[in-house]
């Protein structure tokens, strides 16, 4: 069991006790200072990793392609994208046109950056999660990206560290424009991220 297995009892007891009503971030804050004070351990940033379900979604809805392509929903074609889903590489040079990698190139850029996002997680949530909860946010971070603007402002972040688990699964629906488009494709993937987020909440 993880330090941050051994936290969310106590959060979700706490909740209850107070008639389930949502923490806040200067809640969460309060609580965690007294569990350091208490003793009660928690995750560094590093915290969890993706477990193989997490992957798999990721690996499914990203697809695999060796030869650089554009981006089928943007009216410029930007970013071009290369593997599951890289759009730079480990070296920081953007994916640019006639690029080719081979499959263990593309698996390995796939695990560099899925530690990327894993840590944005770890970091953005207080290593306040379930599994299945991290594998979702790890995955929508992946696709829509960690900072402003993706998962660090966004309402689902929010609603997940407030302990209002049901509401942030709300949320993925509404991430399904490219573009200002609606894509087919976002649908079923933010309705497949909500699903392995309910099943851990």
């Amino acid at each position: 069991m993880t330090a941050t297995d051994l936290r969310k009892p106590i959060f979700d007891a706490i909740k209850k006790a107070r008639d389930n009503k949502p923490f806040d971030q200067m809640e969460v804050g309060a609580v965690d200072n007294l569990l350091d004070a208490l003793g009660v351990g928690r995750d560094s940033v590093a915290g969890r990793k993706i477990s193989k379900a997490g992957l798999d979604l990721i690996k499914q809805f990203e697809g695999c392609k060796l030869t650089a392509y554009p981006d089928p929903d943007s009216s410029t074609g930007e970013p071009w994208t290369i593997g599951f889903g890289t759009t730079v590489y480990p070296t920081g040079r953007k994916v640019r046109p006639g690029d080719r990698i081979t499959e263990a190139q593309a698996l390995e850029y796939l695990d560099h950056n899925v530690a990327r996002f894993e840590q944005a997680v770890n970091r953005l949530t207080g290593g306040i999660t379930t599994q299945d909860q991290f594998d979702a946010l790890v995955s929508f971070a992946y696709n829509v990206g960690e900072g402003d603007g993706g998962l660090k402002t966004s309402t689902l972040l929010r609603l997940h560290n407030e302990g209002d688990y049901a509401a942030a699964a709300d949320q993925f629906a509404r991430w399904k424009y490219n573009d200002g488009k609606v894509s087919n494709g976002l649908i079923r993937r933010r309705a497949a991220e909500a699903a392995l987020y309910r099943s851990g909440s």
